[in-house]
């Protein structure tokens, strides 16, 4: 543990993660470049709309997330891998290791191809055709606001205690995951700063957790009750909190992560 320096709370950020399209797979980053009142780069902007969907790409507006595909009904899509290239935002699907389908997500025909491949793939759980949404500035999070995710390592541990066996981060979709910090400490931050890199985050909210959490994202099964075990053993469905970006600036692994 790293314990304390002046009062403040110090751990280590061990992960960085992005979803560049919602639902799909985490992309691990080094570092990211934040700006005040965002979410990293990337980070849930597109997203695939189960069949006829309200969304406006010119007057874009938050949704509730059964408009997309997504872990949380949709657990075959943990069995694909998908890789993001940001240059060129490029988007790579393989199954058991085999590419599938690869489309550019800023061209018609690009979409096109990943959208036919959606649509024969998840043909059972959808509801029409599956539509690529984007909109610039907009993130497919489930969150009220845009924000960041982050989760502890160390209560990543006492709720696999709980459960009796090891909890891949990932079911967790967190954008940051840090360690050196005793566990469940993180619900304590809520209403007050962290610092880790150059970047300032505010927590305003802790996760409450939906049965998403329960796929298994390396077997794409659905097989915890990850919120009935959270609400038995700790009389609550939380995991995690969210924080707002207060200052931009970078965040590296490695970096410290301390209480202001």
């Amino acid at each position: 543990m790293y314990g304390t320096i002046n009062g403040a709370t110090v751990g280590k950020v061990e992960a960085i993660y992005r979803y560049p399209v919602k639902g799909l797979t985490a992309h691990a980053l080094t570092y990211a470049q934040l700006t005040t009142g965002g979410v990293l780069p990337f980070d849930r902007a597109y997203a695939i709309e189960n069949g006829p969907g309200r969304f406006d790409e010119s007057n874009p507006k938050t949704l509730d997330r059964i408009a997309f595909l997504m872990l949380l009904r949709d657990e075959r899509l943990a069995a694909l891998e998908a890789r993001f290239d940001d240059q060129d935002q490029t988007l790579t699907i393989f199954r058991s290791g085999k590419q599938v389908a690869r489309g550019n997500l800023n061209s018609t025909a690009g979409r096109a191809i990943l959208e036919q491949f959606f649509a024969a793939y998840m043909r059972d759980e959808l509801r029409g055709a599956p539509k690529i949404r984007h909109a610039d500035g907009h993130s497919f999070a489930d969150a009220s606001s845009p924000c960041v995710h982050l989760i502890n390592l160390e209560s990543l541990h006492d709720l696999e205690r709980v459960i009796g066996r090891p909890l891949n981060p990932l079911r967790f979709r967190p954008n940051f995951v840090v360690s050196g910090i005793e566990a469940w400490q993180e619900d304590a931050w809520v209403g007050r700063d962290i610092e880790a890199g150059s970047v300032r985050l505010q927590v305003f909210e802790r996760t409450q957790r939906c049965a998403a959490t329960n796929v298994d994202p390396e077997t794409a099964s659905r097989d915890l009750d990850i919120p009935a075990t959270l609400m038995r053993r700790w009389g609550h469905s939380n995991f995690g909190v969210y924080a707002r970006v207060v200052d931009g600036g970078t965040v590296a692994t490695g970096n410290a992560v301390h209480l202001v």
